[in-house]
């Protein structure tokens, strides 16, 4: 049987990691500051993460709903405590895509309506609904939406206040930093304009944090750098490290009823450890503070080297702007450099998103690496 070809691959087979680095079946050594799409956040194989999930494992193993487990309620505490939503409650599936399926979902029942506003260059996930709102000619949409959609540039709370001004839209949905679509963000002027505007006309303000969310900004969701608190919460990618595990935070404004919501292996409890782990592990080792400290000597980094052209994104949430398409430049990092870089729909952006504890040492490496493979472009 073969697999049905949907990703371009790397014909690169990893069989170690840890930290920042992973080793293929040859024993190359790669820097990896991608964290497969971002969901690395406390660095591969952490001897905590290892050690919490082996344990869970010995217990009582993978087990979904149905039952009390004490272990989501231990993780929708400590979330509340990092987070600093501590008056939300926490729905628990397990993906980002997914988490966008609820979040849409729990909208439109409590507002009766269907009309969502998206933004321009949007990703937020493959499933229908998620696919609705993202604005990515890439991504195929299916027949059956379950949303009538309007896409809106960034930053022009004009037509967003025009479009919710006819009663009929259900939600607003916004990335706190822009992940596929290329690191573009909001200013704190039109986040904080839109959370007003939605607050009047009873709209439900969505924040996907999947990717920027998790410490990766340097504050735990990127939203909470424009001082607003948005209705429902995405999270995903950094919550499990790599184990999938999804969840929504949502306000005291909705009301729970058995059947609102639902999900098969959502919050079992080996993906609850998982994401336990994770939490105690940025709390104690000041990861979101480390991401703030990294970024700025990253940037430094950066501002010294006349082919990029512009730096977006905030924390390790990082896009290197250049005026040529990166596609060849992430081939010779990879294959020459040994360094793990991601792509967006921007063609000229290289994406940047390494765990949390990365060091000044793997940004040394990686600015010598870059500085080598534009040597050498044609």
């Amino acid at each position: 049987m073969n697999l049905f070809n949907v990703y371009p691959l790397y014909n690169i087979t990893p069989v170690k990691a840890l930290g920042h680095t992973i080793w293929d079946e040859n024993h190359q050594q790669y820097l990896d500051f991608y964290g497969g799409h971002g969901v690395i956040s406390i660095g591969h194989s952490h001897p905590a993460y290892v050690k919490s999930i082996t344990e869970q494992l010995q217990k009582i193993g993978f087990y979904s709903n149905s039952i009390q487990n004490p272990i989501q309620e231990a993780l929708a505490k400590k979330l509340a405590a990092v987070s600093g939503y501590s008056d939300y409650s926490l729905f628990l599936c397990n993906s980002g895509a997914e988490a966008n399926e609820n979040a849409l979902k729990l909208a439109s029942f409590h507002t009766g309506k269907s009309k969502v506003i998206a933004f321009a260059k949007a990703f937020h996930g493959r499933t229908s609904a998620a696919v609705s709102v993202t604005d990515n000619p890439s991504i195929q949409a299916p027949l059956n939406l379950h949303h009538e959609v309007v896409f809106l540039p960034l930053n022009d709370i004009a037509l967003v206040e025009n479009e919710i001004s006819k009663g009929d839209v259900c939600a607003v949905i916004i990335e706190g930093i822009q992940g596929v679509g290329g690191l573009e963000e909001g200013s704190t002027g039109f986040f904080q304009a839109l959370e007003k505007i939605c607050h009047i006309h009873n709209v439900i303000l969505i924040l996907d944090e999947i990717q920027s969310g998790y410490g990766r900004s340097g504050k735990f969701f990127a939203h909470q750098h424009h001082n607003i608190q948005p209705d429902i919460i995405s999270m995903a990618k950094g919550m499990g490290n790599g184990f999938p595990i999804g969840g929504i935070l949502i306000s005291p404004k909705f009301k729970a009823s058995y059947g609102l919501l639902g999900t098969t292996f959502g919050g079992n409890h080996l993906a609850c450890a998982a994401a336990l782990s994770v939490l105690e592990v940025l709390e104690k080792e000041l990861l979101m503070q480390n991401a703030t400290l990294l970024s700025s000597y990253f940037i430094d980094q950066m501002e010294q080297i006349p082919a990029v052209k512009k730096i977006k994104g905030r924390g390790l949430m990082l896009g290197l702007e250049f005026d040529f398409e990166v596609s060849a430049l992430r081939e010779k990092l990879i294959r020459e450099e040994y360094i793990f870089t991601g792509n967006a729909s921007q063609k000229n952006l290289l994406r940047i998103l390494p765990p949390l504890n990365i060091t000044k040492e793997a940004i040394d490496f990686f600015v010598k690496g870059l500085q080598n493979a534009l040597a050498t472009l044609p």
